[in-house]
């Protein structure tokens, strides 16, 4: 009965997660943390440790899927990946020093109001557009946003991605399935720098649920970011709203629980 449960539990836990980073770039941790709490009875500065394990792969594939169309900016990503792996590992460092109660519900308001955002403005933005913003004010950007998004990513193991497609669509006027694929990008370092600090700190994790939650969450990951490569601007903002918003009252409702 445990083993089910256990499955079960994995299994819509890295289908939500994987359609979160499939679609929107959106950390794991934001879906399969308050469900390993919830269901497992975990510790929740492990399930974060998993959940951003989970992210790893998923978030490599789905930014392979962009890259492969076309709609990943590597060269100005790298500048604000580095300055998110660093400030991810002093993020997790002084998560563990305080209240587990405090961890994740920054994510969660992000998570359902950035998808109300994508259903009521899509983002519009062209791949022309993006040419527009000058290097040097992109670099600054790209450093103080990275600093920001990263301590966020290693102290509550969410809300990195959100925040950084919140960033690239908003401020640095990417257009949505480049900010997506860049996000991913970014994600899959960010997610193993916290998971790698969060199991040094924490301890080794249940490698059952460690596996299970990698695989599902893979898997629809593949899935979602196949989809979204393929569909219009318009398609894509309303599938990712969706999504989103659907994620956010889900992970609401598993806080009250």
């Amino acid at each position: 009965m445990n083993i089910l449960i256990t499955l079960l539990v994995t299994f819509f836990a890295g289908m939500g997660a994987g359609l979160g980073t499939g679609f929107a770039g959106m950390s794991a941790a934001a879906v399969i943390s308050p469900m390993l709490i919830t269901f497992l009875g975990m510790e929740p500065y492990m399930a974060v440790g998993i959940a951003l394990a989970s992210d790893v792969l998923a978030s490599a594939v789905s930014a392979y899927t962009y890259g492969k169309n076309k709609n990943l900016d590597i060269r100005n990503g790298v500048i604000m990946m580095t300055c998110v792996l660093i400030f991810t590992v002093v993020g997790s460092y002084i998560s563990s020093l305080v209240p587990s109660n405090t961890m994740g519900g920054f994510s969660v308001c992000m998570t359902f109001l950035l998808g109300i955002k994508f259903l009521i403005k899509p983002v519009m933005n062209t791949k022309e557009g993006m040419k527009n913003v000058s290097v040097g004010k992109r670099i600054v950007q790209s450093i103080l946003c990275g600093i920001v998004i990263g301590f966020i990513c290693g102290f509550v193991g969410a809300g990195g991605g959100m925040m950084m497609l919140l960033i690239l669509t908003s401020v640095l006027g990417y257009e949505l399935k480049t900010a997506v694929g860049t996000s991913v990008f970014i994600m899959a370092f960010t997610a193993l720098t916290g998971a790698l600090s969060h199991f040094r700190i924490g301890g080794a994790p249940d490698l059952t649920v460690l596996i299970l939650c990698v695989v599902f969450t893979l898997f629809w990951a593949r899935v979602a970011a196949r989809f979204a490569n393929k569909a219009t601007p318009a398609t894509l903002n309303r599938a990712t709203g969706a999504v989103l918003v659907i994620l956010g009252i889900v992970i609401m409702g598993f806080r009250f629980l």
